[in-house]
């Protein structure tokens, strides 16, 4: 809640329960029911009826038992129109979003393009930026303090701005993953979020830095093309991939704690790890076909409850595989090129 909205709520009455604010206790008639109009006769003798096309919030019945429990508000004398009592202590969650966001509340394109260029005075790099305080309202609606927040069209860094500026403001823990194609992804982006981390800006138009950290990352070469694996990768990165897929969220132990590559296990060179009670093979030669055959499993040392292979080739029948628990996968490249 703003400040605003919290000056709404007072106690005139003294309410053990707290603050309030005083809201209709009528509603549209358009879909009520028979019981919600009526004549409203307070224990003081006054009579109330709704407005014209309006009807009572509540059946009579359930009025009358919120008068007794102090849920109207009738004035200080008792004479007033009813009015609902809305509690603060209620309302735990905020307000609803309203429909249409101002300037002066998400401010504009315009004072986002100045701030950019009080961020870069060197340069003016980017035309359309958003302005932070946008995304902050979306922000305060849409996650919590600890949330991640992820941007896959990152722009100017809007985002990572927000983020970190509410951060500093409310102690929160909220993270960023910014995602950007373009060629400006290191020279804008990251060098924004990099200024406002440390402060931006000099005299008395000189903003603080929010603090906080971030990892720049750049996507090496694709592990597919098309539907098939990209063979030029290291054989290493190919593994790691494959045990990612096959253990994230399952498993015995974190993610990543049983990989084993080729270099460290080579009694067992085509072993990924264990997991589960299940052992990962990952049958690969790059240049040659490999086969899931008895040969093979003789080659493989690791005893587990079952098995995942991958492999170019299966040439175990249905009953073999079921006999020794062996799940088949066959590696996704083009065979016919070797």
């Amino acid at each position: 809640m703003t400040g605003e909205a919290l000056d709404r709520y007072q106690n005139p009455d003294n309410d053990p329960r707290g603050p309030w604010k005083s809201d209709p206790v009528t509603a549209q008639a358009g879909h009520a029911t028979q019981s919600q109009f009526y004549t409203l006769k307070l224990p003081n003798g006054i009579e109330h009826k709704p407005p014209a096309g309006r009807c009572w919030l509540y059946t009579e019945q359930v009025m009358m038992a919120a008068i007794a429990d102090g849920r109207i508000w009738l004035g200080p004398e008792g004479k007033n129109t009813p009015r609902k009592k809305t509690f603060l202590y209620e309302k735990e969650r905020g307000l609803t979003p309203e429909t249409l966001w101002f300037a002066s509340d998400v401010s504009t394109n315009e004072k986002a393009k100045n701030e950019l260029k009080l961020i870069f005075p060197e340069d003016i790099p980017f035309a359309t930026p958003k302005p932070h305080e946008l995304i902050e309202q979306i922000l305060r609606i849409a996650a919590d303090k600890d949330s991640i927040i992820l941007d896959s069209f990152a722009g100017s860094g809007t985002t990572a701005h927000a983020v970190l500026k509410m951060n500093a403001e409310d102690g929160g823990n909220r993270k960023f993953i910014l995602v950007e194609m373009m060629d400006y992804a290191e020279t804008v982006t990251a060098e924004r979020v990099k200024r406002v981390i440390d402060g931006y800006g000099e005299g008395d138009k000189a903003v603080p830095g929010t603090g906080g950290s971030f990892g720049y990352y750049e996507l090496g070469e694709p592990l597919m093309i098309g539907e098939n694996l990209n063979e030029s990768l290291p054989v290493e990165k190919i593994r790691e991939y494959v045990w990612y897929m096959e253990t994230r969220g399952t498993g015995n132990g974190e993610r990543g704690t049983a990989i084993a590559t080729i270099a460290t296990i080579s009694e067992d060179p085509y072993l990924l790890g264990v997991a589960g009670g299940r052992a990962y093979y990952f049958c690969y030669e790059k240049g040659k076909v490999v086969k899931l055959n008895r040969a093979l499993l003789k080659k493989l040392k690791t005893k587990a409850e079952s098995y995942v292979i991958y492999a170019d080739i299966c040439l175990l029948d249905k009953e073999e595989l079921a006999r020794y628990n062996i799940v088949f996968k066959k590696i996704p490249r083009d065979i016919a090129k070797l």
